[in-house]
């Protein structure tokens, strides 16, 4: 409305009405983000001109008030207690490697990080499977993020092969007599030696049946796309362990993203050494502070709120008719409107579960849980739909809220700008180093830090999406009763070993395959 008073004051001249024609055909090149179904790393400006309002101002103002005791802190902190079973990636059977291997595999994985490390994960399996060697895996370039990472720029590549050099042969690169077995060489024509037909969750047998020969003919195999093509049952245990052994203890950040982890983690537990230090070298050793509860321990919280997945969930997100117009249009361009929760309402999905929470929501969640403004809490994600304007209320109910920018210096972070991977390899490293961790919203992220920490016994909370949304559709709750249902529904969510049911992930899901009785 204010964008059309500004018109009908300055442009109500046939000349100051052309010049407003010239200006908003100029609008697509100045400011394309505006226009392009694609800009999903930020937020759309028109969404933004509508800055979202609180959805549960009831709540809020009671959150906002809250009162925590010592005791209820104390239980909240308290580590998850030894549970029955405990890590036992390495097979029962001593690691041998073939006397000859079959010859070489290669596989080219797409999607993010986390995708990306299961895929890795897989690859050694298979390469066992097969009596083969490894090629250290070619990372797609990421559609989305527009990340050409590769493996070396991501994981410690000397370390991931010293861990499995008595399991299978792995190389960096290709002899000499292979080097034309590239990504463009597959890309240009059908090629022999490419096994693009590998089913989602193929079985061992179908690689010793349709891979094996491949490999025995030309001496190599390129199996392209590889996310998700071996199969998380019926297994040799060996080959689950060692899916375990790699995911657990081959895969390592590289040194600068371990060093970069642990100045911000530094800062995380003794936030009063920052300031003491020297310009922009943060990277100092800081003195542990703790005299009270809470003190020098620190939350992580993956807020999984970026265009993609508000558009794709069908939900309203407050944003107003500006906000429901720009997700609905984006939805039609990205997937020509093929999203099946499109057809349900608001409140349908929510009772569902099936909305992702809010930054406001998740405030919510944890200060219902105890978590109170004392508590500090790094922030891990890409950029949020909706911006800061967004993430303000959950700002309001914790102001110690912390994320990489605030954190590190711009120095710092010069070795990861820009680059997605990097990025949230270094949100991986903080979080598996964190004494609570909890996502706003299932995804590859969340699946996968919550075996990581599973299988290390870490506390991680798993939000009850039906129960939440349940609970936040009821606007006359009153911030006790929403209390008691929040405490209630996730006394058992919060890194209780859950044992793995047939086609669910092993890396999400490490009990009963990697895991031994204590």
């Amino acid at each position: 409305m204010g964008l059309k008073l500004h018109y009908h004051n300055h442009y109500h001249s046939p000349r100051g009405g052309a010049l407003g024609a010239l200006l908003l055909l100029l609008l697509p090149i100045f400011l394309p983000s505006l226009f392009s179904p694609l800009g999903h790393a930020s937020p759309s400006m028109l969404s933004e001109w509508n800055v979202p309002k609180s959805r549960h101002q009831r709540l809020l103002k009671s959150a906002l008030q809250r009162q925590t005791s010592e005791r209820e802190l104390s239980d909240l902190w308290t580590p998850l207690a030894n549970q029955s079973l405990k890590p036992c990636a390495e097979s029962s059977i001593a690691p041998s490697l073939p006397e000859k291997s079959e010859g070489f595999i290669q596989v080219f994985l797409d999607g993010g990080l986390n995708q990306q490390r299961m895929g890795i994960c897989d690859a050694v399996a298979v390469a066992k499977i097969l009596n083969a060697t490894l090629v250290i895996p070619y990372l797609e370039v990421n559609p989305v993020w527009r990340d050409s990472s590769s493996f070396m720029d991501i994981f410690d590549v000397d370390h991931f092969i010293n861990v499995l050099k008595d399991d299978i042969s792995i190389v960096k690169e290709l002899p000499s007599d292979f080097s034309w077995s590239t990504r463009e060489y597959y890309a240009t024509a059908i090629r022999a030696t490419r096994v693009k037909t590998a089913p989602v969750h193929a079985s061992a047998n179908w690689y010793l049946e349709n891979v094996l020969p491949v490999v025995q003919s030309y001496g190599i195999a390129a199996i392209a796309p590889f996310s998700h093509r071996l199969t998380f049952d019926n297994l040799p245990m060996d080959i689950q362990r060692l899916r375990c052994k790699v995911n657990f203890q081959a895969l390592v950040f590289v040194p600068h993203i371990r060093a970069l982890g642990d100045a911000l983690i530094s800062r995380l537990r003794n936030p009063s050494g920052k300031s003491g230090a020297v310009g922009t070298n943060y990277l100092q050793e800081m003195p542990d502070v703790k005299n009270k509860q809470g003190a020098g321990k620190f939350v992580v919280l993956h807020l999984r709120f970026d265009k993609d997945m508000a558009a794709h969930s069908a939900c309203d997100f407050g944003g107003g008719k500006a906000e429901k117009l720009a997700l609905a249009k984006y939805r039609q361009v990205i997937w020509q409107g093929r999203v099946l929760n499109s057809q349900f309402t608001d409140e349908e999905l929510r009772s569902q579960g099936r909305c992702p929470l809010t930054p406001e929501e998740i405030g919510l969640l944890l200060a219902a849980l105890g978590f109170d403004n004392s508590t500090r809490l790094y922030l891990a994600s890409h950029k949020v739909y909706g911006g800061e304007a967004r993430i303000s209320t959950l700002r309001r109910l914790f102001p110690l809220m912390e994320d990489k920018k605030s954190l590190a210096s711009s120095e710092e972070r010069a070795q990861i700008k820009g680059k997605a991977s990097l990025l949230a390899a270094v949100d991986y490293y903080v979080s598996m180093h964190s004494d609570i961790f909890i996502s706003a919203s299932p995804g590859n992220m969340h699946n996968a830090l919550v075996g990581h920490r599973t299988y290390e016994n870490l506390k991680t909370i798993r939000p009850s999406m039906s129960l939440l949304g349940q609970l936040f559709l009821n606007k006359s709750i009153s911030w006790s009763d929403f209390q008691q249902s929040v405490v209630e529904g996730h006394q058992n969510r919060q890194g209780q070993i859950r044992l793995r049911k047939p086609k669910q992930s092993i890396y999400t899901y490490p009990a009963p395959d990697c895991m031994c009785q204590a």
